[in-house]
């Protein structure tokens, strides 16, 4: 078997199952059963082979599963139908690749017979996406999150605006998407979504378990929606929108009462479209924003997020601000070849908040894999599969243990991507190994995770998926 993420404990069972296309499926109704019936392409009936139910014990938390699999079928249990949702990941890892194809199965499978019981170790295992250097539709955006799911992958974190574009459209502010969602970097069209076309994502990656974690970059990243309102502007003069790639120039003008009216009621208006927890503010790179007000806009937002009844996440520079505990700080700025910058996350963690792991050099996605990469940046390093894999959120800082650590994430920035093929090249074989140190138990080796992680290029294949050829497979 070639798991990943590996599960918690795994047991070998002498007998296996052998599936048919004549195999019938019995399960709860929920999104575990219905994922798992389109994956084998057969209805769920009142009795089968292959069980899930929900009689798992409550120990197993939300997302743990007990799995069994022997000569007499497949019996999946858990505690909740997301716990059944984790585990039909598993079972689907267990069977040949051309599950991922479009075509029906004509022969039996085998499935190794197995007992597991797994759990995650971090409650957030995170993938962002920036829709703002580049607009992705949302096709797109389902294909994303579609190519995250057989990893345990928990949370999408969209990057909704930056310079380079807005792309949620705000009632009360029409021209942030009409105007400013009208560029991106190079020069092409941009684009937006409606209120509806998010409301689709967030309900598409709800049924897969998934939780949408909207941002909305502020004081900084802001030239979008400086260029559609230029009252917002500190000289009333609205600048060209932007199509290049620097970052640090673009600031909301904190003595202006304009500014917080439009923070509140973009605030407002996004947490009420968005069901899960959480809002993240941005907060990154915003140099052109005075330390006293960058505190002064932090207070603020953290304040007015709390207000509309979510949770606020930032970026590691809004460590600097005063925060309340149970924020969430976003930790970035790691560079190859560099010792971290340690003190946002000690700052963080000594306020009460607790932290996002994304170091750049181990986490960032749109890193070049080599020096001969045409995709990617490399201001971080270069980012190859083993370095993706080789490190632990509780170990990267002295200081910073299990307890401070919420989960990690991976993180999609587009300024050099702009096509579907670009994204899973970026994303794959990357992403899984990020994914299995936010779920797997601590400890894990290369050598023992690059066998597994191989044997998925064929499933990427299977599936139609570009992906890159990494070098650290190569023996595997």
């Amino acid at each position: 078997m070639h798991l990943v993420p590996a599960p918690a404990t795994v047991t070998t069972l002498p007998e296996s199952f052998a599936l048919t296309p004549a195999t019938a499926i019995s399960a709860p109704s929920g999104h575990a059963a219905t994922q798992l019936a389109g994956l084998l392409r057969r209805p769920v009936t009142s009795a089968g082979a292959i069980t899930l139910t929900l009689d798992g014990p409550a120990e197993l938390g939300r997302e743990g599963y007990l799995l069994d699999v022997d000569g007499t079928g497949v019996r999946l249990r858990a505690h909740t139908d997301e716990g059944l949702f984790r585990g039909v990941q598993t079972l689907r890892q267990m069977l040949p690749a051309d599950v991922e194809g479009p075509s029906p199965q004509t022969t039996p499978w085998i499935v190794p017979g197995v007992r597991i019981e797994d759990r995650p170790r971090f409650a957030w295992r995170g993938v962002m996406l920036d829709v703002a250097r580049h607009f992705f539709p949302v096709d797109d955006v389902k294909r994303f999150i579609d190519l995250a799911v057989p990893y345990k992958i928990n949370i999408l974190h969209l990057h909704l605006s930056d310079d380079q574009g807005w792309r949620l459209a705000v009632g009360g502010w029409p021209r942030l998407t009409t105007y400013g969602g009208g560029s991106e970097v190079g020069g092409g069209p941009g684009g937006f979504y409606t209120q509806d076309d998010y409301t689709e994502i967030v309900r598409y990656a709800a049924e897969r378990h998934l939780t949408v974690v909207p941002e909305i970059d502020a004081p900084g990243h802001t030239n979008a929606a400086l260029a559609s309102y230029p009252e917002l502007t500190r000289d009333g003069v609205a600048p060209e929108r932007y199509t290049g790639i620097e970052v640090g120039f673009s600031s909301l003008a904190a003595d202006l009462d304009v500014t917080y009216r439009f923070l509140d009621e973009v605030i407002g208006e996004i947490a009420a479209l968005t069901p899960g927890p959480y809002l993240h503010i941005g907060g990154d790179e915003a140099h052109s924003t005075e330390p006293a007000e960058y505190a002064r806009f932090i207070t603020y937002l953290e304040q007015t997020v709390r207000r509309h009844g979510k949770t606020m996440l930032g970026w590691q520079e809004v460590s600097s601000a005063p925060l309340t505990p149970g924020d969430i700080v976003q930790y970035w700025r790691a560079l190859s070849g560099h010792e971290p910058d340690i003190r946002p996350a000690l700052d963080a963690v000594a306020k009460g908040a607790k932290l996002i792991m994304s170091p750049a050099m181990h986490t960032y996605l749109d890193l070049k894999y080599s020096g001969e990469s045409a995709l990617g940046q490399d201001w971080a390093g270069l980012l190859e599969a083993r370095q993706s894999y080789e490190w632990d959120p509780a170990a990267l800082i002295e200081g910073v243990g299990e307890t401070d650590v919420l989960g990690v994430e991976a993180a999609l920035w587009t300024e050099t991507l702009a096509t579907w093929e670009d994204l899973t090249y970026m994303t794959l074989p990357r992403l899984p190994g990020i994914a299995e140190i936010g779920w797997s138990p601590a400890g894990g080796t290369w050598s023992g995770y690059a066998p597994r992680i191989a044997a998925h290029q064929a499933r990427w294949a299977a599936a139609g998926l570009r992906y890159h050829h990494s070098p650290d497979l190569n023996e595997a």
